[in-house]
């Protein structure tokens, strides 16, 4: 997961945002659509793209990364930036939305990859040229960086200190966050975890001297629930990132039209309002 960009860190103190819920709840969601049929079919008339379920658009995720990717724990409802750019291409493609249960990251190219089981995945994905080997990116629809989370009143903050011996850096496995730990703090322990909550949460206990995450998801996180962490001075990682939404390179049709999708999104100004909704302000 990462992005390219966010130097504007005075966006990232967002104001106003709604509190993302995280836990478990139904495992499908969306603007309709339901069911397990797994049968490849063709896509809507003319399209030339094929489709895991008819008539639907299905999506797998990591839930556990918002404002981009999260759960509604009263409801069960899948929510977020992404869940709601991901709702507004399956209205454009007149298809419905159908989203399975959160899955690790670290599975979602392979999935992508072999088929059968999901058209895209959504989620604050990374466009990477490793991952482009297996799998199509949509055209990039946002932009980020990294960043170095610590528990405030930490003595280790700078990436120079934290890249020493007994150092445990949290991150989430298979993220850039994770390459970007393993290739600038060798001298640390870098820790892969199943999700950004709990490389925070482990962060807070004192169990981690430090996690490297999204900024974007770092700062809404801080804000929302984790107050007696930071992203120190310096911590902001200009890693210049940017997101794609992932498609099978077996289907390149279904990117075209996503691409298209996006494309109309961004010049109709529905790509402003969702960033509105969920970061405050246009990005």
């Amino acid at each position: 997961m990462n992005q390219a960009n966010f130097t504007r860190r005075d966006f990232f103190q967002m104001c106003g945002l709604s509190a993302v819920g995280l836990g478990l709840g139904s495992v499908l969601a969306g603007c309709g659509g339901s069911g397990s049929d797994s049968s490849s079919s063709s896509g809507s008339s003319g399209s030339g793209y094929t489709l895991v379920k008819k008539g639907s658009l299905t999506m797998i995720s990591n839930f556990y990364f918002p404002p981009f990717v999260s759960m509604d724990d009263k409801t069960g409802d899948f929510e977020g930036f992404d869940v709601d750019v991901y709702k507004e291409i399956c209205s454009r493609l007149k298809l419905k939305a159908r989203i399975l249960p959160s899955v690790q990251f670290d599975t979602i190219v392979p999935t992508i990859k072999q088929g059968g089981k999901a058209d895209v995945s959504i989620g604050a994905i990374t466009i990477t040229d490793d991952r482009k080997k297996e799998i199509d990116f949509s055209t990039p629809y946002l932009d980020s960086n990294q960043s170095i989370v610590v528990k405030k009143g930490a003595t280790a903050t700078t990436s120079d200190q934290l890249n020493a011996k007994g150092m445990q850096i949290a991150v989430q496995s298979g993220t850039t966050g994770e390459s970007w730990a393993k290739e600038n703090l060798p001298k640390a322990t870098t820790v892969p975890l199943d999700d950004i909550i709990q490389a925070l949460t482990g962060v807070q206990s004192g169990l981690y001297n430090a996690c490297v995450a999204d900024l974007p998801v770092t700062s809404y996180e801080i804000k929302q629930a984790y107050s007696d962490l930071e992203i120190p001075e310096g911590g902001e990682i200009a890693t210049g990132e940017q997101y794609g939404i992932v498609v099978s390179k077996k289907n390149p049709n279904l990117t075209k039209a996503i691409n298209k999708a996006l494309k109309a999104m961004k010049k109709d100004g529905t790509m402003k309002k969702l960033e509105i909704k969920w970061f405050g302000q246009e990005v």
